[in-house]
């Protein structure tokens, strides 16, 4: 046989191979790295993905327990979906139950819970809008009234949805995919013919799909701690026109506990309520007769005045003066502050002797026709005038609320003129002054500067001066304040006060408003140094606001039990029996003339009775009168906090 052959040995690889492989793998890699997801997050770290990954699975890179807690993100300034996909390198951030926007997040969500179970107990009903508010949501619907009674059985139907943990996913339709889609749904198709053309995203949790911008939370599991809390009438779109649809409230929390603090401080604001306050302690009531407009009782006039003086001192102390406009002006005064064009909707008119009349929204127009009256110099300046104006707005007849909402109330307003040096000063004036008045009802307050709305009056360079004037003041009264971007009048910006009551609830009571329109549109001018006309500077400015509705405040704020300056009645004097009415009598009178609001209940009914029914009355004096206290000259004083003092003069 031949002899075995050694098989060749491989060749050896020329310098030409050895560079296509090595340019092989260097394409290859570049590939590679042209395909990956980096992802930055807030702190700074990337995570790269090989594949565009969602949300959840860009938490779940960092630990099963964030991904646990996370319910949307932050993508490009933008709150979506947890469910989202990034097909590119951006920077997101990850919401959680423990940041501040994902309260709202869960709320909307639970809006959708709420009406997924509404209609699987009422399929028939229809759905419009259910918004997240301050405090929870709601979902207008047009059904058959439903009253708090039938909460249980809709709160079945939620926690079984929740129990369901249906995930949660956005889908995106053309506009005539979404007329086609809700073809049954009037005011869904009302709505879907509002907007613009272009996609129109739904959300879709088991059968349930609804109209909706999102972002959700993933799966309806989330939502584990809902309450549904009242239920109102409201009109579509707020026009009495339209049908009357059942306006159902709730809340959401992420925890049970956070729930059932929430759900104590409502009890406790129940309590509080100012118009079962108002009718228990006889201060004011309301008629049909005049819808949205209150009667103050005796009582609640003592309260009014008691305030008023406090206020007339305070204001003289800070040099103003007070004035008095009238409340109906011709419509040509409306349209030269722009009011006509800008606040019409909200004016009551009338035709007098051909020509037409508005009664004042607002004190402003009838103030500068008093500045007019004479001619002013920089001498004058600045000029604080006060009133305290009777002024009328319409407001829906759904939206009243007892004191805190009315078609009629007074304003304390104040209007101030001066030159532009004045403005920082004038300002800093008005904060301490709201401080000093607040501070005397246990009321702190914070601060909020908005800035020029889109249906506004005036120039560029108008609005810019006088929004960093207030800024200006505000860096130098040396609290922090916020932002309020879009939120001025129409005429100018402002500083909005805010108070915190005993509840920690917040108000918007008092507000500064410079304005350099107004005297433009009224040819308001002094004589500065130079001899020359000048256009004064103006600021509106309110402290209570409205006397109505800071006197329902401060009803809430104090539970019904006023200070002892504040109490309509301030003493009662009880005669243990009738042999001592007479005395009791000259006492009451003693009371009376020392400025003291005092009365005398000499019922023929028991001590105690007549004890206990003060207490109700939430009298800050109850005084007893025995045989003993007259021969001695003496009173016993029992206060609200149960303590009886004996032997006082």
């Amino acid at each position: 046989p031949p002899p075995p052959t050694t098989p060749p040995p491989p060749p050896t690889p020329t310098p030409n191979l050895f560079r296509r492989q090595r340019q092989m793998c260097i394409r290859d890699r570049y590939n590679s790295e042209l395909t990956m997801i980096n992802i930055t997050l807030p702190d700074g770290n990337i995570k790269a993905f090989e594949t565009p990954p969602s949300g959840l699975e860009v938490a779940q890179s960092i630990s099963d327990g964030l991904a646990r807690n996370c319910v949307a993100m932050e993508l490009d300034d933008n709150l979506v979906d947890l469910s989202a996909t990034i097909d590119r390198d951006t920077n997101i951030r990850l919401i959680t139950s423990k940041d501040p926007e994902a309260l709202e997040i869960l709320r909307h969500s639970s809006a959708h819970v709420m009406a997924q179970a509404i209609l699987r107990v009422y399929p028939d009903a229809k759905l419009t809008i259910g918004p997240a508010v301050e405090d929870g949501f709601y979902y207008d619907v047009d059904m058959a009234p439903v009253s708090e009674d039938d909460f249980a059985k809709i709160e079945a139907e939620i926690k079984k949805i929740i129990k369901e943990k249906l995930p949660i996913r956005r889908r995106e339709v053309s506009k005539d995919e979404a007329l086609d889609f809700y073809k049954d749904e009037p005011y869904k198709l009302e709505m879907i013919s509002d907007l613009e053309d272009g996609t129109i995203s739904f959300y879709e949790q088991g059968e349930f799909t609804d109209l909706c911008r999102g972002p959700h939370v993933p799966h309806t599991g989330v939502t584990k701690f809902i309450k549904l809390i009242k239920v109102s009438g409201a009109y579509w779109r707020a026009d009495p026109s339209n049908p009357q649809l059942q306006r159902i409230y709730g809340t959401a929390f992420f925890t049970k506990n956070e729930l059932k603090d929430h759900l104590k401080f409502l009890e406790e604001a129940k309590k509080r309520n100012h118009r079962k306050i108002g009718q228990a302690l006889d201060l004011f009531s309301f008629h049909e007769e005049a819808p949205g407009m209150a009667f103050f009782h005796p009582k609640g006039m003592e309260i009014w005045n008691a305030l008023v003086d406090y206020w007339r001192q305070e204001h003289r102390a800070a040099g103003y003066v007070e004035s008095k406009t009238p409340i109906m002006l011709n419509r040509a005064l409306w349209e030269r502050s722009g009011h006509w064009e800008n606040y019409r909707e909200n004016m009551y008119t009338s035709s007098i002797d051909e020509m037409e009349y508005a009664i004042k929204p607002m004190n402003c127009p009838g103030g500068m026709l008093l500045y007019k009256t004479k001619p002013h110099s920089y001498r004058d300046l600045p000029l604080r005038i006060a009133e305290i104006g009777l002024v009328h707005r319409h407001e829906l007849s759904g939206v009243l609320s007892g004191l805190f909402r009315v078609r009629s109330f007074h304003q304390d307003d104040a209007h101030l003129y001066m030159t532009p040096g004045d403005i920082e000063a004038e300002i800093l004036g008005i904060l301490h002054l709201s401080e000093r008045m607040y501070g005397a009802f246990g009321l702190g307050f914070h601060l909020e500067l908005s800035t020029r709305p889109d249906k506004s009056i005036g120039t560029d360079e108008q609005w810019e001066t006088a929004t960093n004037g207030l800024a200006s003041a505000l860096d130098a009264y040396g609290k922090k304040y916020a932002l309020n971007e879009g939120d001025g009048a129409f005429y100018g910006p402002k500083i909005d006060l805010h108070i915190n009551d005993a509840l920690n609830r917040t108000w918007q009571c008092g507000t500064i408003q410079l304005d350099m329109s107004q005297p433009e549109n009224f040819n308001l001018f002094y004589i500065d140094k130079d001899n020359q006309k000048h256009r004064p500077i103006m600021i509106h400015r309110t402290v209570f606001g409205s006397l109505e509705r800071f006197l329902g405040i401060l009803i809430e704020h104090f539970a019904g039990k006023f200070p002892l300056w504040l109490a309509p009645v301030q003493a009662v004097i009880l005669p243990i029996n009738d042999d001592l009415v007479p005395y009791a009598s000259e006492v009451t009178d003693i009371f009376k003339d020392a400025g003291l609001r005092a009365e005398i209940d000499s019922r023929t009914e028991s001590l105690n009775k007549k004890v206990r029914e003060a207490q109700l009355q939430y009298v800050p004096l109850i005084i007893t009168i025995g045989g003993k206290e007259k021969e001695a000259g003496t009173l016993s004083v029992r206060t609200l906090d149960g303590k009886v003092t004996y032997g006082i003069s």
